[in-house]
This record gives structure tokens, C-alpha cells and sequence, in this order.
């Protein structure tokens, strides 16, 4: 029952923010002109619990006190690019294909660029957990690749099916280890990491060849970890054309893991050739000064180099004690903290 109201909800948002088109491809068509800056560096946010948090209530709000739709509050705040993931099969229904593709046709109605985050999981995959969907446990390995490509492209073809073209792909969520474990755990089998990755780089690109494909690992200052895992992809054969990075400091610590970052950053770019994506951070909302300052240096030294491609913010619009997560920006009232005055820069 719990599913089917859910199911319900989002059929509702897709007629509220879907709206029909005359034009030969099916393109959405916004009714406001793209403003701001929509190439180059992407300054963005993760916001994939936001169909969940707007059915439970929450509300959003501008400097003047106004309700605000998030989206388009985080757009006048400076940001260019929404982040969303996308679970196989989760038992509540959010963030599947069907409720990701919502979220996605309001980032592109307002003109705003998207990256995709393949978890190949039902839910959380990330340092601790890499779980296999339930409908995939007892696959064979082949079977288990012909699963994450097939997987990939059904919500791929979705987008494309709206006219959504995503600019960044990630083929798995904080993989420092691998995913899909214990097959694909890299400290265990390389070979198959590399191959599962394998086959959602070539999903993404049978899809849309444009798009870049991420590869995304935690703790972003610490250059051995990287080193490690792409060392290994690269021995195997492994593809990607961006690495992904999560940094979550604290106020104490945020100097020096930006020196760590950055000093990483420039020795990846110089191993492996390749764009550099800062996909997850993040700083308790209640340290805004911190957060600010923190931001600000991240911000301004990325983008000094030109193969830092962005930094996304991980669901920044959390407030109240939502979902017991405290790094969101925004206070205690759903007004943003200093922290997104980074972003306007």
C-alpha cells in the first residue's frame, strides 16, 4: 500500500512538471530563457531527497522570506548543475527511475545541467556497504555485467525518451573499494571491478556518447586510495573520463584536507589524464562561517584548474533534523545559510 501511494505521488509530479511538446524531438521547451552561467564550471547539488522531503512538508525559503521551490532557490543562489541517484529497486520507492526522472525534467525545465549517480544498489552503496539489488544477488558474474548494462541503459533511455541529455554519468557511488560486492570488490578481484565498471561506461555512451562517465571515490585527500584504485583500473583495463571526489571536513580540519585535495587533484590529473569532479561535500549546517570560508577556498582553487570540471553540494536543502542529517545549508527555519553565498561567487 505503502508503494502504491508512493507510486501515485510521482505519477502526480510527472503530469505537474511534464508538459506536452509540439516540437519533432520532444524537447522540453522552458517558458524562461537559460540564465547564468550553464557551461563550464558546474557549481551544483546533490538534491535527490527532494520529492521525498516536499511530500512530507518540507518547504523552502528565500532571503525575503518568500516559499521558494528548492530548484529554483538553489539557481538564484549561484548553481548551474542538480546531482541525482538512482537505485535499482528501493522497498519505498523513492529514488528509482520513475522518481529520479521527475526530479530531473524540473532541473532541465530550469535549465540547469545534470549528473547522473548510478548506485547499482536498493539503496545506500558507499565505503561501508556495496550491496548487490536483491534481484541480482544469485546472478552469475557475466549475468551480474549484462545486469549493471542493462540497468544503465533502461534509466539512460528514459532520460533520453524526455529529452533529457545528463552531462555527467557516475558508474557506481564511492567505489574506493569497488562495487556490487563481493564480486566486484576491488581489493579482492580487481578484474571484475574493472569489468562491471566496463560495462556501465559503454551503457552510458551507447546512450549518450557526449556524456562524461564519473568514477567516484571517497575521502578525496587522500592521494594513496586514489592511486590505488586507479592504478588498478587502469591495469585492467578498466574506462572513465572523470574522477569523482567526496571531501567532508570539519571546521578545524577544512585548511589542510583542501591542501591534500588539491595536491590530489593536480597528481591525478597528471597520472591519468583526465577531468576531476569534486561530486560530494558538505559541512554542519549550524558552522555556516566554517562552511563559507570553506567553500569559498574550494571553490576558487578548483576552478583554477582547467580539468577541475565542479563541486557539488550533497543535499544542502536538509533542515530540521531531516532524515538525522546534519551537513545540509540550510537553518533550522528551510531559509539557506551563509555557506550558499559560496556558490554565487
Amino acid at each position: 500500500m505503502k508503494i502504491q501511494k508512493i507510486t501515485i505521488l510521482l505519477i502526480s509530479f510527472v503530469f505537474l512538471f511534464v508538459s506536452c511538446s509540439d516540437n519533432e524531438d520532444n524537447k522540453p521547451l522552458p517558458e524562461n530563457p537559460v540564465v547564468g552561467d550553464m557551461c563550464g564550471f558546474a557549481k551544483g547539488a546533490d538534491v535527490s531527497w527532494l520529492t521525498e522531503m516536499e511530500s512530507a512538508g518540507i518547504l523552502f525559503y528565500n532571503a525575503e522570506g518568500n516559499k521558494t521551490e528548492c530548484m529554483s532557490l538553489l539557481k538564484s543562489l549561484g548553481m548551474n548543475s542538480i546531482r541525482l541517484r538512482v537505485w535499482v529497486n528501493p522497498t519505498d520507492g523513492w529514488c528509482n527511475k520513475t522518481d529520479m526522472l521527475v526530479k530531473a525534467k524540473r532541473a532541465n525545465d530550469l535549465g540547469m545541467r545534470i549528473l547522473v549517480d548510478f548506485h547499482y544498489s536498493d539503496s545506500w552503496a558507499d565505503p561501508s556497504k556495496q550491496s548487490k539489488p536483491v534481484s541480482w544477488e544469485n546472478l552469475s558474474f557475466d549475468d551480474l555485467c549484462l545486469a549493471v548494462k542493462d540497468h544503465t541503459s533502461e534509466v539512460l533511455t528514459a532520460l533520453n525518451n524526455w529529452g533529457i541529455s545528463p552531462e555527467w554519468v557516475q558508474v557506481g557511488n564511492e567505489t574506493g573499494n569497488g562495487m556490487l560486492w563481493s564480486d566486484g570488490k576491488a581489493d579482492e578481484n580487481m578484474a571484475q571491478y574493472a569489468s562491471l565498471t566496463n560495462y556501465g561506461y559503454d551503457a552510458v555512451k551507447a546512450v549518450f556518447p557526449e556524456a562524461k562517465v564519473v568514477v567516484h571515490l571517497q575521502e578525496g585527500n587522500k592521494n594513496s586510495k586514489f592511486r590505488w584504485l586507479f592504478d588498478g583500473l587502469k591495469n585492467n583495463g578498466g574506462k572513465w573520463d572523470v574522477i569523482g571526489m567526496s571531501l567532508y571536513p570539519e571546521p578545524d580540519t577544512w585548511q589542510s584536507m583542501n591542501d591534500d585535495l588539491i595536491s590530489n587533484i593536480n597528481d591525478m590529473v597528471s597520472r591519468y589524464a583526465c577531468g576531476i569532479m569534486i561530486c560530494e561535500t558538505g559541512m554542519n549546517w549550524d558552522g555556516e562561517d566554517a562552511a563559507y570560508n570553506f567553500l569559498s577556498d574550494l571553490i576558487t582553487r578548483t576552478k583554477l584548474n582547467d580539468s577541475c570540471l565542479g563541486v557539488f553540494y550533497w543535499e544542502p536543502q536538509c533542515y530540521n533534523g531531516w532524515k538525522e542529517y546534519q551537513k545540509g545549508a540550510f537553518d533550522e527555519a528551510g531559509y539557506p545559510t551563509k555557506a550558499m553565498d559560496a556558490f554565487s561567487k
